[in-house]
């Protein structure tokens, strides 16, 4: 009986744990599965955030020769008001912009003004 017994549970044992395969087979696929999608997914915003960043720097050089230039035209008591303005976090009146926009520029060999 004991043998029988033994036999028995030896047989379950081995039919349980091909279904254990069998079920970790799947489990891996699955796995695998999600991990080639996710990579997938992790690749295309990959690709969209150096697309971004591309274009971040590019508008960033923009910007910067934009404000060299500006600095360069600018009077010193243009240079001074904006400053002002920055401390104190105003925005320039209509007077002041127009006023601003309708002095003639300085030339810039006249090297006055920060070039910061």
């Amino acid at each position: 009986m004991k043998v029988l017994f033994l036999e028995l549970e030896q047989h379950l044992k081995s039919s349980s744990g091909a279904s254990v395969v069998a079920i970790d087979n799947k489990i891996e696929q699955a796995m695998d599965l999600v991990k080639s999608h996710l990579m997938y997914a992790v690749r295309e915003e990959v690709e969209v955030l150096k697309e971004q960043i591309k274009e971040l720097i590019e508008k960033n050089s923009q910007l910067e020769q934009e404000n060299t230039l500006l600095k360069t035209l600018a009077s010193p008591e243009q240079l001074a008001q904006f400053q002002a303005q920055l401390q104190t976090g105003s925005p320039p009146s209509s007077s002041q912009s127009q006023a601003t926009t309708q002095q003639p520029a300085q030339p810039a060999s006249q090297g006055s003004g920060p070039s910061a």
